[in-house]
């Protein structure tokens, strides 16, 4: 799936992901490839992303930390997701 995530002053990431954990307001939760269709909001957390490779901008590569080869985390202050198409579309602050 793909995996688009988007802040209000640049994307900081778009790629093949296998699966995206994210802080929801009622809970966290994961999302696999193939997840029904959803809207959600976020809350103060980590956005974990796991993925065969990675590829950053420089501009946007400090904002996220190296957990293995396969794994980034991402801290965000509050947000919004949709899952559609088998693509994730995060909106984070």
């Amino acid at each position: 799936m793909i995996l688009e995530i988007v802040s209000p002053e640049a994307t900081l990431f778009k790629g093949e992901v296998t699966s995206v954990y994210l802080p929801g307001v009622n809970g966290s939760f994961q999302i696999l490839n193939n997840h029904a269709p959803i809207v959600s909001t976020l809350k103060q957390g980590v956005v974990k992303i796991t993925a065969n490779s990675f590829k950053f901008e420089k501009e946007v590569a400090a904002k996220f930390t190296k957990v293995n080869e396969q794994n980034y985390n991402l801290e965000i202050a509050s947000g919004t997701i949709e899952m559609k198409d088998n693509k994730v579309i995060v909106l984070a602050d």
